[in-house]
C-alpha cells in the first residue's frame, strides 16, 4: 500500500485508479497549465503551444503521462463512507470532511517517473482510520454514527435558518 512521506497509510494501491481527470484540463480538451503557467516548465509549454495546447492524454487513463497531472478533490462528499459535507456559512465549526493525498506531487518525484498531487475528500473519522493503516479508501462502509450526528445537527441549525422568527424573537439580548 502506498505511505505518505512520513510514513503512514494513504489506503490505496494505486492512487492513479481512484484520480480523476486532470484540473488544469479545460473543457474543449486543452491543457491549462500551459496556457496559465508557462513560466513553470518553458519546455512542456512550448511543447503545448506547438500543438494548439491540447492536452497531453486529453482525457485517456494515461495521465502518468503528463508531467503537471494534478486531480484534487471537489470536497462534496467522503469517496469512502458517502458522507455529503454540509457547510456552515457563518460558523467557524471543523468541517465534515477533508482533503486527502494519495500522492504528494514533486515532493515524491523520483528518476524519470513524475509524481502528482492526487487528492480525494474523506469524512474526518474515515480520514484517521485511513491513516491508521486499517482502512482503505475503497472499503465499502457506511457513515459512523458520530459522523451521521455531526451532519444532521448542521442540517437542523440550517433548516432552521429558513424559518420566519420576529426581530423581538432573534434578539438574544432578551
Amino acid at each position: 500500500m502506498e505511505r505518505t512521506p512520513t510514513g503512514t497509510s494513504v489506503g490505496v494501491d494505486d492512487p492513479y485508479a481512484h484520480a480523476g481527470r486532470c484540473d488544469h484540463l479545460t473543457s474543449d480538451g486543452r491543457c491549462r497549465f500551459a496556457l496559465e503557467h508557462a513560466g513553470q516548465d518553458p519546455a512542456f509549454a512550448a511543447e503545448r503551444r506547438a500543438d494548439g495546447h491540447a492536452c497531453v492524454v486529453a482525457g485517456d487513463d494515461g495521465w502518468r503521462d503528463c508531467p503537471h497531472y494534478r486531480s484534487t478533490t471537489d470536497g462534496r462528499e467522503c469517496r469512502r463512507c458517502g458522507l455529503g459535507e454540509v457547510r456552515m456559512a457563518h460558523d467557524d465549526v471543523r468541517p465534515l470532511l477533508e482533503e486527502h493525498h494519495l500522492s504528494y506531487g514533486s515532493a515524491e518525484a523520483s528518476g524519470d517517473d513524475p509524481a502528482h498531487e492526487i487528492t480525494v475528500a474523506l469524512c474526518r473519522w474515515c480520514h484517521a482510520k485511513v491513516h491508521a493503516g486499517w482502512a482503505r479508501i475503497d472499503d465499502d462502509v457506511n457513515p459512523d454514527a458520530e459522523a451521521l450526528a455531526a451532519r444532521e445537527e448542521r442540517r437542523s441549525e440550517e433548516q432552521a435558518e429558513f424559518g420566519f422568527r420576529t426581530a423581538a424573537e432573534r434578539d438574544d439580548r432578551r
